[in-house]
């Protein structure tokens, strides 16, 4: 009976092992301005007795946003933020996408997008989405290849989405430490989402998912750019041109 209690404890605190023992009340902590964006989901709409939080761009949690200034490379191309990566990829890649034959309005040019981040980087593809409507315009791009990210390639929209966000975390050490912090809380959204999104949008689901292969090696990188090995082929992609 005592060896049986002792594999117990033992077994309780190798499943607790690096996961923390208490969370800060800032996360928590209630936003009592009388003026709110209307986007904005506050921090106190979790439920913290439910083991939930929302990842806020008023306390530390938003270093996680698409938002937030975190850095990262990927396929040698610079991004100063997911926002800036997501936000690009409506702009034209070169003279020859098909995207300048229909419009000559593109501004700012593709790789200034990827400089920005935030509501800069969000600004930018509200412009680019006007033209897009007005052109009837349905894609994106990556890499020199259309992306039907509302259609048949919204799976392949994800996986982009999801390799820029772990670059994001292997570049930037704080992403990483307050992802970890966050322990077992499910992450919740703190804007409203579009009805007409896909998973790709989801980036909470997205951090709780690298967040548990995190917690089983920690020390693991989770950016590999073999992910892109015969992406365009996968996900039968064709080309801009």
């Amino acid at each position: 009976m005592k060896m049986l209690t002792g594999l117990v404890c033992l077994l309780v605190g190798l499943t607790t092992i690096g996961a923390p023992t208490a969370y800060p009340d800032l996360w928590w902590k209630p936003v009592t301005d009388k003026v709110v964006p209307g986007w904005e989901i506050l921090p106190q709409a979790a439920a913290r007795d439910k083991n939930e939080v929302i990842i806020s761009k008023r306390n530390e949690l938003g270093v996680m946003s698409n938002f937030a200034a975190a850095p990262f490379t990927m396929l040698k191309t610079k991004y100063a933020s997911v926002e800036g990566l997501w936000q690009s990829m409506k702009f034209p890649e070169d003279e020859k996408d098909q995207r300048m034959i229909a419009s000559q309005a593109w501004s700012p040019k593709r790789a200034d997008v990827e400089a920005l981040t935030a509501f800069d980087a969000l600004k930018a593809g509200k412009a680019a989405e006007a033209i897009m409507k007005d052109k009837s315009i349905t894609w994106v791009s990556f890499h020199g290849n259309k992306i039907e990210y509302k259609g048949q390639h919204a799976d392949a929209y994800y996986e982009i989405i999801e390799a820029a966000t772990r670059a994001k975390i292997d570049e930037n050490p704080d992403v990483k430490r307050v992802l970890l912090a966050t322990g077992d809380l499910k992450l919740r959204p703190d804007h409203h989402e579009d009805k007409d999104g896909t998973k790709a949008w989801k980036y909470y689901d997205i951090y709780m998912k690298l967040r548990k292969e995190l917690q089983q090696n920690p020390s693991k990188k989770l950016y590999n750019e073999d992910w892109y090995k015969d992406f365009a082929k996968k996900y039968k992609l064709t080309s801009i041109h």
